[in-house]
């Protein structure tokens, strides 16, 4: 077991590799009673080309299946899982996003028969012919409710008319069509391709003696089969550095319209420090530019042009990057026009020092206090690491930021080649 000291944040997180290829990361924080841990696996739902070591061919599965399969891990010979956390006074739970699945769980008692419960079932897959027709019907109706929910419909319009291409275009869930072509044996292969202990990272956080987990795990590790490690090929299409379409209007049966304006990465590629790095200074960008603390918030607030749930967002993974702001408003075309407006002023006259340092210090601050959150660590650590980023390092790269480096990043992602619209309006209603 290696010992990683961060002591500027008073933490210290062991890990270790077992014979399998399964990587265990332990961050006891003593006085914690209570403990979080995440078993995740480096699937998603972009994963849907792959191929293994030795194989010639790829093999294309549906869209949505990574989610599905998450679904449908829940059920074993003896019931629903969340039933046997339950008996042990915990509260799980999972999720899919573009590039990973989780399995997780919270308890302030019955650790070890907790830890148990989360290894076994997720390393333990059950599927039946009429259990799976069944969720087809379930992830349908989640789908369809989906398709009502300006939220996650202007993120999805958003994504598609800015892709033309990559599968971060389609929905986590996929689609009412695509999981029609879900079968046992198609989970079977993804499980035994992507659920490999050497793909996969095992993170406990809270109050715990590392020791003794770690030697929970190695028990429980050994006494289980699996075949050798082989590398996985995904496949991703190229996907050119314009967007799909400039913008993407519906209607739906919502009281306002809703607005988002996004920016797609044209660069790609990146892992590590450089990807942390890239990261963390759009968002410092986007805080100065569009942030509740700045004086477009506050100026389009008091015009009645947006309301409190307006923000921004910035997501990048090793395949694709993308920046949005939006939210409701009284005025989609007002508000992507006074977007570029604030942006063009920007570019011209560069951030102000002042604006730049608070929120580089700002976002510093927040990361700081985020570490006294198991919740937090245990849902962040794993999404590095599958990038190769430290989720330590955070506080180094955002000290190393410059406002020249902001400025660049400024006037080269932020540009009208890479953005795209989408809006939500009421039904009746154009923007």
């Amino acid at each position: 077991m290696r010992e990683h000291e961060y002591s500027r944040f008073r933490q210290k997180l062991y890990t270790e590799q077992l014979d399998n290829g399964l990587t265990v990361c332990l961050l006891p924080k003593p006085g914690f009673e209570q403990v979080f841990a995440t078993f995740s696996t480096h699937y998603g739902s972009i994963d849907s080309v792959f191929r293994l070591s030795g194989e010639p061919d790829y093999v294309s599965v549906p869209e949505g299946i990574a989610h599905f399969l998450e679904h449908k891990m829940f059920e074993s010979p003896q019931g629903d899982v969340f039933n046997d956390f339950a008996r042990g006074g915990a509260t799980a739970n999972a999720y899919t996003s573009y590039d990973q699945t989780t399995y997780l769980f919270s308890s302030t008692e019955n650790v070890d028969e907790n830890l148990r419960v989360l290894l076994d079932f997720v390393q333990e897959p059950y599927f039946t012919d009429a259990s799976i027709e069944k969720e087809k019907g379930i992830i349908s109706q989640e789908l369809r409710m989906y398709e009502d929910d300006p939220d996650r419909r202007s993120l999805s319009e958003l994504l598609q008319a800015m892709y033309s291409e990559h599968p971060v275009r389609i929905d986590i869930g996929g689609t009412v069509e695509s999981i029609q072509g879900i079968n046992r044996d198609l989970l079977m292969r993804c499980y035994q391709t992507f659920y490999h202990p050497a793909n996969m990272l095992l993170l406990v956080v809270g109050g715990f003696d590392p020791e003794h987990v770690l030697d929970l795990v190695r028990e429980n590790q050994s006494g289980k089969s699996f075949a050798p490690a082989r590398t996985i090929d995904r496949y991703y299409p190229d996907e050119p550095p314009e967007v799909a379409k400039a913008k993407s209007e519906v209607g739906l049966s919502v009281s306002q319209p809703r607005c988002l304006v996004g920016w797609k990465d044209a660069k790609t590629g990146l892992r590590g420090r450089e990807l942390l790095h890239q990261e963390l200074l759009t968002a410092v960008v986007l805080d100065v530019l569009f942030g509740r603390s700045s004086s477009t918030y506050q100026e389009w607030v008091d015009e009645g042009l947006i309301d409190q749930q307006f923000g921004w967002e910035y997501e990048v993974t090793p395949t694709y990057g993308f920046s949005l702001v939006g939210g409701n408003t009284t005025s989609p075309d007002a508000l992507v026009s006074r977007i570029n407006e604030a942006l063009d002023k920007a570019a011209e006259a560069g951030l102000a020092e002042a604006d730049f340092e608070r929120c580089r210090k700002k976002t510093l601050g927040r990361f700081v206090a985020s570490l006294d959150s198991p919740y937090y660590i245990a849902h962040s650590y794993s999404s590095y690491a599958f990038k190769d980023v430290d989720l330590f390092d955070t506080a180094e790269v955002l000290e190393s930021l410059t406002l020249a480096q902001a400025n660049e990043r400024l006037r080269s992602h932020f540009v009208a080649s890479q953005q795209t619209v989408s809006v939500i309006t009421p039904i009746g209603a154009r923007a």
